[in-house]
């Protein structure tokens, strides 16, 4: 049976939120067990007494506002998220899935859970909005200011393989981003990276993508490092939100406006729904010997019950084993 640990003082609505997320997930999933991290008497007076639930009782949190959150994680290995991760690590539990501090997460499970032996980096890896709705991989948004070459080919067979089984691609294809779509653009660790995917045999390599091609590319992977992709998701969310708000301003200016919403607002919310973090659920941290969900800060019930089944589908497709073969037959030519 599968058994994904859930750190329910993670997040700015933790653990009201997260414990509704859990209760939507075990209604619907009678035959995959969750091990809970965080106050038994808050999680048994929210769910009672169920079958497929362990609880791991602790008072001790990382707070959202918390001005150090990598040195509170050291110091305390007690809190639900360093417990929720040791246990990934002893094999207790077959993942985690935490919307806290991103950069405790991404420092415990490095510390705690480990890389993979033959991943030199790790990446954050969210999906998001595509056209033809499976939505694409982008990393790394987050993990690494800096990548080599070499890190890029690891990430970009990572998240081939993550395409392939957990998003229902058959044949993943990667682009590079960059300021141009020739060969010969951008800096030197772009051209580089370029044609080591280019000579790759593991790797349906594009080409250079341009970030205003994001969404329409036929890419179903954008590699970049970390820098350049925390940019361009930071963007990304502010303009979905903007555009989300002008919007609602513009149709309640006018009467006409107010009629055609009328008319629209399935089609509208069907629009919303096709760009709302909430349906991705959360950032995949990928490198890592077990499988590590971030999900958002602010998530609501909904977004952290999607960021549960993103856990459950890498787990069940057994994503992790399914990458070690890739990498160790690298290793070896």
């Amino acid at each position: 049976m599968i058994n994904i640990g859930i750190d329910i003082f993670g997040g700015d609505n933790a653990p009201e939120e997260i414990l509704k997320a859990v209760k939507i997930f075990l209604e619907k999933k009678k035959n995959i067990k969750l091990t809970l991290f965080g106050s038994e008497m808050i999680i048994k007076a929210a769910l009672g007494e169920k079958a497929n639930v362990e609880i791991v009782h602790t008072e001790k949190f990382l707070s959202m506002g918390e001005k150090d959150p990598v040195s509170y994680l050291r110091a305390n290995p007690d809190c639900s998220m360093a417990m929720a991760l040791k246990y990934a690590s002893e094999k207790k539990v077959d993942g985690v899935v935490s919307a806290g501090p991103t950069q405790a997460l991404i420092v415990g499970a490095h510390l705690i859970i480990k890389r993979l032996e033959n991943m030199k980096r790790t990446a954050l890896c969210p999906i998001l909005p595509s056209e033809d709705g499976k939505g694409k991989l982008l990393l790394d948004v987050g993990a690494n200011l800096e990548l080599k070459k070499e890190h890029m080919l690891e990430l970009a067979n990572f998240a081939t393989i993550l395409s392939r089984e957990v998003m229902g691609i058959p044949e993943p294809i990667t682009g590079l981003l960059n300021i141009g779509t020739e060969a010969g653009k951008g800096r030197e660790i772009d051209k580089e990276t370029y044609a080591l995917l280019e000579a790759s045999e593991t790797i349906n390599f594009f080409g250079n993508v341009e970030t205003k091609e994001l969404f329409s590319s036929p890419c179903h992977i954008h590699l970049t490092d970390g820098y350049t992709g925390n940019m361009v998701l930071k963007t990304m969310e502010g303009v979905f939100g903007t555009t989300s708000k002008l919007m609602r301003e513009e149709i309640k200016r006018t009467f006409m406006g107010k009629l055609g919403y009328f008319f629209m607002r399935k089609n509208l919310a069907r629009f919303k729904k096709r760009l709302d973090p909430k349906e991705i659920g959360g950032a995949m941290l990928i490198g890592v010997k077990a499988p590590v969900i971030k999900a958002h800060g602010s998530s609501d019930a909904y977004a952290f019950y999607n960021a549960i089944q993103q856990a459950e589908k890498m787990i069940g497709n057994n994503v992790i084993e399914k990458v070690k073969k890739v990498l160790n037959a690298k290793e070896e030519e």
